[in-house]
């Protein structure tokens, strides 16, 4: 499974509350309301400069701060494809391939806001195609993919193939 897409890039300490404050939780009922409001405190324009397809990139711990499921629900909501970071809180990380939102722990000191990345999360491979690198990462075990494949453990846990 591939995919492509532009790179928004923040830093270290990207907080739940970064993500989605807790002044729009009372918009928890409409998901695709409240994903108008992703990282809204650091950049009120945010919603209007992504594309679906497109990735988050932070630095260290990612994802900090309270456990909302929400958090990583608006970023699948608002049609970012996935996560990369250096490392991300535990919480954040489990909420995220539980709802089907990939999280790549990986190096993101070469990848720069504006890049265009194609990931193969079977291969475990990043390759930044205006750079033209190549980045391996560890895939994920079989069964991560096919929950991120079913759109998360609740439908993975519905279908025919769970046993």
């Amino acid at each position: 499974m591939s995919m492509f897409g532009q790179v928004h890039k923040f830093g270290d300490d990207i907080n739940t509350d970064y993500i989605i404050a807790g002044k729009y939780r009372s918009l928890s009922g409409d998901m695709a309301k409240m994903a108008t409001k992703i990282f809204a405190d650091l950049d009120p324009d945010f919603y209007q400069k992504i594309q679906p397809g497109d990735f988050i990139v932070g630095g260290e711990n990612f994802g900090c701060g309270s456990s909302r499921e929400y958090a990583p629900r608006v970023i699948l909501e608002s049609g970012l494809k996935a996560v990369l970071a250096k490392s991300f809180a535990r919480i954040f990380y489990r909420n995220s391939i539980n709802i089907g939102l990939p999280v790549i722990i990986c190096n993101t000191d070469g990848i720069e806001a504006g890049d265009q990345l194609e990931i193969d999360l079977e291969l475990g491979v990043i390759r930044n195609l205006d750079k033209g690198t190549e980045e391996k990462i560890t895939p994920y075990p079989a069964i991560i993919n096919t929950i991120l494949s079913k759109g998360g453990l609740l439908e993975y846990l519905k279908s025919d193939n769970f046993s």
